[in-house]
């Protein structure tokens, strides 16, 4: 057990005391060593070996002076012998190791000086032997005691899972698997933890496998049953004659250790991989990332891209600063060292409860614990800072509040949740370390007799009251499941439904939408705030409307903070390409509001206080923004393109074309261009056959055309939809025409989010535009220049619908609700026009090239970026003479601009406005 640092520091002086004064020689370095393990608790012959062969890089034999395999090499030289030398040597010895066997640090010495060398970060520290006591901390490597610094992108995390990856496989090759599996490799997980953070005798765990298995593995299953068992078992109820490296083992509780099982059969080779990963520091291991590294292990999929879908520590701490740290961080800057409202936010720590409802191997709860109890230490040492200086010890356990059992949890899979609890322990333990660190005693919470409530169990269909009693809650947090619409299963939906209970349009939702909406449902009446991460989706387009709608007006939700898109991060080499929101929120109206934009989705976020933020993380009033059959601002129709129902034969690719006109050449003047939005953006063809004027002694004459217009009769007698059987009767018609007699502006429905603009552009009338286009008749350049400005695109970006991630442009949605400059002048029409002919100018210097290749962020011409960026400046002096510094601003402006429209009309968002006032018209 680790001693306490006063403790530590008495052994150290008479140490140095005991070895000063005379020249020793090299022969007695084994004595001063075991002296030297002695000072820190250690029995050094159950870690370290003495003169352990080794082959050097020459292939000469060498004798290392003391190994402690995977953390420590010493040479020793006689008093007055050169340092330096020692150190070369002492690293001339490393080829000759495997890879675990590779010490993190090396300790060089002639009884009179010690200089240690820390090669994981590359320092180095000389002091003579009497200072010794003044360097412990340099040492805290021995004993597991001491401070660790966790960093999101720690490749110890990684190299952890991975280890018990290799772990995993080779007992599931060996036909172990299952929950025995699991349960196991959880067990092994905090072992392995244990020796290295003063639960258990530093390195017991491996001496135990290595002193008393044997190598050929036979009996490691029985072995480790055994010492599972006694790990669950309080000392008055142990055997008296078991062995000593057993009764040294601290009761766990905490039933990790009490269900019993098969143990697996090892072999040499298992064993020899067990013992491996004992050579690894597990102290270095954050149990907030390492639950999902380590559930990942277990998944072949998941495997493929360790930590793919895990929220990092630092998005995490996004979520929790918002809902309640920097609150806590300031109330605790206010209190200062006044005791009293010092212990008035002590005890506000001790009552806090959190739940996570969709927990996964518990990430959110522990670094949120993590946040609390670092709180809960800082009050402590403000507290006790005189008790401390003068060298008085102070009961940790009687002034420790914050527990792990304010925790709560729902996982819908077993294994997570039981990593989540394991989680919790591991993490309250390096806490307890931390803590007894800086006040001088050990603080340790064995045996386990509180721990988080995790509750396995579907989220959706649990009474979250019997996890978390409302009126004991304070935080719900998390990030729960992204899975969009189109991609949920008939269960997920009908989960979805069930919570919403008759929401309208609930399809339309995403998965994530069910917690937001039960989460709104169980606060009410409560103080209780919430946050989760989500996709952005929910803050754009249709669902908009939709979830908000019901969050706010039915439930009362206001919103408190928010981060507006940012990509998605994780400890993984290879990171989800996802973007996010975070969103918090309560029933109390918020003094302030915390909005944090993101310049780029990767950037840094950028925070700003505001009055309010409304659905679409803005801060602007709350509207939302649904379905209008005409336009907000004065300006022309925009409408569907043609769509055909023809099941294929009216339709032609351009081989089908050629065929039917090398064999029916009257058929020609029927035969018309069809675009869609793949055929306008990428520049592929498409033919059609249009027969809106064809009389039927000219139809007579094409027996081929007429065949097919047969065909599209059958194909239309043959549709489940009545309304398509009905369009039966005139086979030569598409099922929906709108074509215009005009040339028209084209606009794609479906885009790629990767572009800044949307590609629109002029077709002539004689070009069929299909349903997949949409169109405004006589278009001026003016308003062309308009909806291919920043502006027009940052208003789509947030309203519109998405295919999967792409841009879903809609008439109703985008464009009837856009609001156009209401009143600009001729000059700054004028000023549009030339821009916009501009840019339709820098296009055509590229004949060769389709708007796909013009557009893409990486191939677009410097030309069309200049043409793009004049036409933006031009589009907004339309607006207003002030820049729009960045898109969030161009948002809160468009947001006000369509209050100002629709304002007699909010509560009827879907119809057309009834304003007295008309805004000019634009063309």
């Amino acid at each position: 057990m680790a001693l306490s640092l006063s403790e530590l520091k008495d052994r150290a002086i008479r140490f140095a005391q005991e070895w000063q004064g005379e020249t020793r020689e090299h022969a007695e370095a084994k004595a001063f060593w075991g002296d030297f393990f002695n000072v820190f608790g250690v029995n050094r012959r159950r870690v370290a070996t003495f003169e352990e062969p080794v082959k050097k890089l020459s292939g000469q034999q060498g004798f290392i002076d003391l190994l402690w395999k995977g953390t420590l090499l010493v040479e020793h030289k006689s008093r007055g012998k050169d340092l330096d030398k020692a150190v070369q040597q002492a690293k001339d010895y490393f080829p000759g190791l495997k890879d675990h066997e590779l010490p993190k640090y090396i300790l060089v010495s002639d009884f009179a000086r010690f200089r240690l060398y820390d090669l994981d970060e590359g320092t180095n520290y000389d002091f003579p032997l009497e200072e010794l006591h003044q360097h412990l901390h340099l040492f805290s490597f021995l004993t597991g005691y001491q401070k660790r610094q966790y960093k999101d992108e720690d490749p110890a995390n990684i190299k952890a899972a991975e280890l018990m990856g290799e772990l995993h496989d080779a007992l599931l090759r060996d036909g172990y698997h299952g929950h025995k599996l699991e349960v196991l490799l959880v067990r092994i997980l905090f072992c392995l933890f244990a020796e290295d953070t003063a639960i258990f005798e530093k390195d017991a765990f491996r001496a135990f496998l290595e002193e008393n298995t044997r190598e050929d593995g036979s009996d490691v299953g029985a072995q480790l049953a055994q010492w599972f068992s006694v790990l669950d078992k309080p000392n008055h109820e142990r055997q008296r004659h078991l062995p000593a490296h057993l009764q040294a083992l601290p009761y766990v509780n905490g039933s990790l250790f009490t269900e019993f099982f098969e143990f697996p059969a090892f072999d040499q080779a298992l064993r020899e991989q067990l013992i491996r990963c004992t050579y690894f520091d597990w102290s270095r291991i954050s149990p907030a990332i390492f639950g999902s590294l380590f559930q990942s292990v277990t998944d072949p999929v998941k495997r493929r891209n360790l930590g793919a879908h895990y929220t990092s520590e630092t998005n995490i701490l996004k979520v929790i600063q918002g809902l309640f740290l920097d609150e806590l961080r300031q109330e605790l800057a206010q209190a200062g060292q006044n005791r009293q409202r010092l212990d008035q936010l002590h005890r506000r720590l001790e009552k806090v409860r959190f739940l996570d409802p969709s927990c996964g191997c518990g990430n959110f709860l522990v670094v949120t614990y993590r946040e609390l109890r670092l709180l809960e230490q800082e009050i402590l040492e403000r507290l006790f800072a005189a008790q401390v200086a003068t060298g008085q010890t102070v009961d940790l356990a009687l002034y420790a509040r914050v527990q792990v059992d304010q925790a709560y949890g729902i996982e819908v899979e077993e294994f997570p949740a039981r990593i989540a609890e394991v989680a919790m322990w591991l993490m309250d333990h390096q806490l307890n370390l931390r803590l007894s660190e800086a006040f001088g005693n050990l603080y340790l919470r064995l045996p386990l007799t509180r721990t988080a409530r995790i509750v396995h169990g579907n989220a959706l269909t649990t009474d979250w009251e019997t996890v978390a009693p409302k009126d004991q809650l304070t935080y719900i947090l998390g990030n729960p499941p992204f899975i969009g619409q189109a991609w949920q299963t008939v269960q997920q939906k009908a989960e979805v439904a069930a919570v919403a209970k008759g929401l309208k349009s609930v399809g339309a939702l995403d998965y994530v939408s069910a917690w937001l909406l039960k989460a709104a449902q169980y606060i009410q009446d409560t103080a209780v705030k919430v946050a989760f991460v989500s996709t952005n989706s929910i803050t754009q387009g249709e669902q908009v409307s939709i979830l908000w709608g019901e969050l706010m007006q039915k439930h009362g939700v206001k919103i408190h903070f928010a981060h507006r898109t940012f990509k998605w991060s994780n400890e993984a080499r290879g990171n989800a390409n996802v973007f996010c929101v975070i969103v918090g929120f309560g029933l109390d109206e918020p003094k302030q509001c915390a909005l944090y934009d993101y310049p780029t989705p990767t950037s840094e976020p950028l925070k700003r206080m505001v009055p309010h933020i409304n659905a679409y993380l803005v801060d602007a009033a709350d509207v939302f923004i649904g379905n209008r059959t005409k336009p907000v601002s004065n300006v022309p129709q925009m409408i569907w393109g043609n769509k055909p129902s023809d099941g294929g034969f009216l339709v032609l690719t351009p081989d089908e074309k050629e065929e039917l006109l090398s064999k029916e050449p009257g058929a020609a003047p029927w035969v018309r261009k069809y675009l869609g939005g793949e055929e306008l953006i990428r520049g592929t063809e498409r033919w059609c056959l249009w027969l809106v004027d064809i009389s039927p002694s000219e139809l007579q004459k094409l027996p081929l055309v007429k065949a097919r217009v047969e065909a599209v009769r059958q194909s239309r007698l043959a549709s489940k939809a009545p309304s398509t059987q009905k369009r039966a009767a005139t086979p030569t018609l598409f099922v929906q025409i709108a074509q215009p007699a005009s040339d028209y502006l084209a606009i794609p429905e479906v885009s790629s989010e990767r572009r800044t603009y949307i590609p629109i552009g002029f077709l002539p009338k004689a070009v069929i535009a299909s349903n997949k286009l949409q169109m405004v008749p006589d278009a001026t350049p003016y308003l062309f220049g308009v909806l291919t400005s920043a502006m027009h695109m940052a208003w789509m970006r947030y309203t519109c619908g998405r295919l999967e991630s792409r841009f879903s442009y809609s008439n109703s949605l985008v464009y009837n609700n856009f609001p156009f400059p209401a009143t600009p002048s001729p000059k700054q029409v004028t000023g549009v026009e030339a821009a916009a002919q501009v840019v339709l100018a820098a296009r055509a210097q590229f004949p060769d090239a389709s708007l796909a290749t013009l557009y893409d962020p990486l191939t677009m011409p410097p030309a069309l970026v200049k043409a793009h960026q004049q036409l933006d400046r031009a589009v907004d002096q339309c607006y207003r003479s002030a820049a729009f510094p960045t898109e969030l601003s161009r948002l809160e402006y468009l947001f006000d601009e369509y209050r100002r429209l629709t304002e007699p009309v909010l509560g009827n968002v879907g119809a057309a406005p009834k304003s007295k006032r008309k805004p000019k018209a634009i063309a």
